[in-house]
C-alpha cells in the first residue's frame, strides 16, 4: 500500500505513543519545577485513545484501497454496457476491441487453418519504423472475444496471439482560472520528447500531432495537461500521438504501437505514456524495439490503488516507472503499482493548461509522469548516464535508498506547482 504501509504504521504508532509517555511524565516534573500543572488524563486514556486513532487510520486506509478497485470493476463494466459494438472482455477480464484479435508471428499454415475455422483476416499493420507487423484477425460471426482468442491460441499454437486491449489515462483535472498562463515556446531543452495520450488543444500547441484513432487528432484536456507540463518544464520540442481520438475503444494496444513507431521516427528520445492496461504482447514488442533506438520510454503506475493489477506499460522491463505524490511529498492514496518503481514527481496541486487553454489544477500519477520525462530529456545531451543523473537530483523520502514507495526518489520537486 503506497501511502500506509505496515512499516509507516508501526512508526506512527510508536510515535504517538512517546508522545503520550512524554505528556504523562511532565505532570510531576512540572510540579518539582513549581510550574502549574496542566490536567493530564489517565495513562491508560491515553494510550487507549492513541491505539483508537491509528485503528481508524488504518480502517479508512483500507477501504480507500477497497474502494478504488470496486470503482475500477464498475468502470470496465459501464464501458462494456455503454459500448457493446466496440468494446468486449478478453480472455483476462480486460476490456479489447470488440471482435479483433491481434497476432504476431503465425506460421505458414496457421493463417488458413484459422480461416478454415470462421476466421478472417482484416488486414496487416506494419509498423516499419520497429521493425514489425501485426496482422489483425476477425472473430467468427456471434463468438464472443474470450472465446474466440482461446480458440485461435489453439490453431496458432506459435503465435503471439492478443484482443487489442485498451488503455486508460490516469488523471484529473479541475478548472482553476477562466484565463491560463502563456506556452513557453522557447524551452530550454533541445531534445525531442513523444507523447502517447489525446492531442493537446491549439493554445497549447505542439511540434507534430498525428492521429491513431477514428476522429483524432481530437484535442483533450489531458493531452493538453501532459504537453503544457513538458513545455512549461522546458521542452522545446512536444511531438504527440494522438491514440484516443472519437473512438469509443481509443486507447487500444495497436494505436500505442503504431504511435511509438511515428514518435521514433519523428525523432523522439523520450516517450511519455500517462495511460495503464493491462499486459499486451503487442505493445510489449513496439516498447522493446522503441527502447533499442536508443529510446527511453516512461509510463504512470496508474490512479486505480495498490489493490489494483500491476500498470503497463510501466512495468514492462527497462520502462522507467513513476508514481505521484502531494504537496507534503506524501504518496497518492490512489497511485496503481507497477512491478518495479523508479521516481516519484509531483501528481497533486500541479498545474497546467487545459484544452481552451485555462489553468487546471491536476491530481494523479499522469501528471507526475511528463515532469520526470522532461528531466530525463534535460539529462541526456549531459552525456554519461542520465539515471546516475537523476538520481543525484532525487530526494530520498521514506527508507532510506530506493524502496517501493517512492523508488529512487522526488523528481522536480517544485515543479508545476505554481
Amino acid at each position: 500500500m503506497p501511502q500506509h504501509t505496515p512499516e509507516k504504521f508501526f512508526t506512527f504508532r510508536r510515535g504517538l505513543v512517546l508522545s503520550a509517555a512524554a505528556m504523562i511524565g511532565a505532570a510531576p516534573v512540572a510540579a518539582q519545577l513549581g510550574v502549574p500543572q496542566v490536567a493530564v488524563p489517565d495513562a491508560g486514556d491515553i494510550l487507549r485513545s492513541v491505539t483508537d486513532d491509528v485503528a481508524d487510520l488504518e480502517s479508512r486506509a483500507v477501504e480507500q484501497v477497497g474502494r478504488l478497485a470496486r470503482q475500477r470493476l464498475r468502470t470496465i463494466d459501464r464501458l462494456v454496457r455503454q459500448n457493446p459494438d466496440s468494446i468486449d472482455i478478453d480472455i483476462n477480464g480486460a476490456p479489447a476491441r470488440r471482435g479483433e484479435l491481434l497476432v504476431m508471428g503465425a506460421a505458414g499454415g496457421d493463417v488458413a487453418r484459422a480461416q478454415a475455422n470462421g476466421f478472417a483476416i482484416l488486414g496487416e499493420t506494419d509498423i516499419a519504423e520497429l521493425g514489425f507487423s501485426v496482422t489483425r484477425i476477425s472473430a467468427p460471426e456471434g463468438m464472443r472475444l474470450a472465446e474466440a482468442e482461446a480458440a485461435l491460441a489453439a490453431l496458432m499454437p506459435e503465435a503471439d496471439i492478443s484482443a487489442d486491449t485498451l488503455h486508460f489515462t490516469q488523471g484529473n483535472l479541475s478548472v482553476a482560472a477562466q484565463t491560463g498562463g502563456a506556452v513557453p515556446t522557447g524551452g530550454s531543452v533541445s531534445v525531442p520528447v513523444g507523447v502517447i495520450d489525446g492531442a493537446p488543444g491549439a493554445v497549447v500547441g505542439a511540434a507534430s500531432i498525428k492521429g491513431f484513432a477514428t476522429g483524432a487528432p481530437a484535442a483533450s484536456n489531458h493531452g493538453s495537461a501532459v504537453a503544457s507540463l513538458l513545455k512549461t518544464t522546458g521542452i522545446r520540442t512536444v511531438h504527440v500521438a494522438d491514440v484516443y481520438g472519437t473512438d469509443p475503444a481509443g486507447g487500444n494496444a495497436l494505436a500505442i504501437a503504431r504511435g511509438l513507431g511515428w514518435l521514433v521516427s519523428k525523432g523522439s528520445r523520450v516517450i511519455t505514456i500517462s495511460l495503464v492496461g493491462p499486459p499486451n504482447a503487442v505493445v510489449q514488442r513496439a516498447i522493446t524495439a522503441a527502447q533499442r533506438t536508443g529510446v527511453v520510454v516512461v509510463a504512470a503506475v496508474g490512479n486505480d490503488g495498490p489493490a489494483a493489477p500491476a500498470a503497463y506499460p510501466a512495468s514492462y522491463g527497462n520502462v522507467v516507472a513513476v508514481t505521484g505524490v502531494d504537496r507534503r511529498n506524501r504518496p497518492l492514496i490512489e497511485a496503481g503499482r507497477a512491478l518495479h518503481l523508479d521516481y516519484a514527481a509531483p501528481g497533486a496541486d500541479v498545474y497546467a493548461l487545459d484544452v481552451k487553454g485555462r489553468r487546471a489544477k491536476l491530481r494523479g500519477t499522469s501528471f507526475a509522469t511528463p515532469l520526470v520525462a522532461a528531466r530525463i530529456a534535460a539529462a541526456l545531451p549531459r552525456g554519461g548516464n542520465w539515471r546516475r543523473t537523476l538520481n543525484a537530483q532525487a530526494l530520498d523520502l521514506g527508507k532510506k535508498g530506493p524502496d517501493r514507495i517512492y523508488g529512487n526518489g522526488l523528481i522536480c520537486a517544485g515543479c508545476a506547482r505554481k
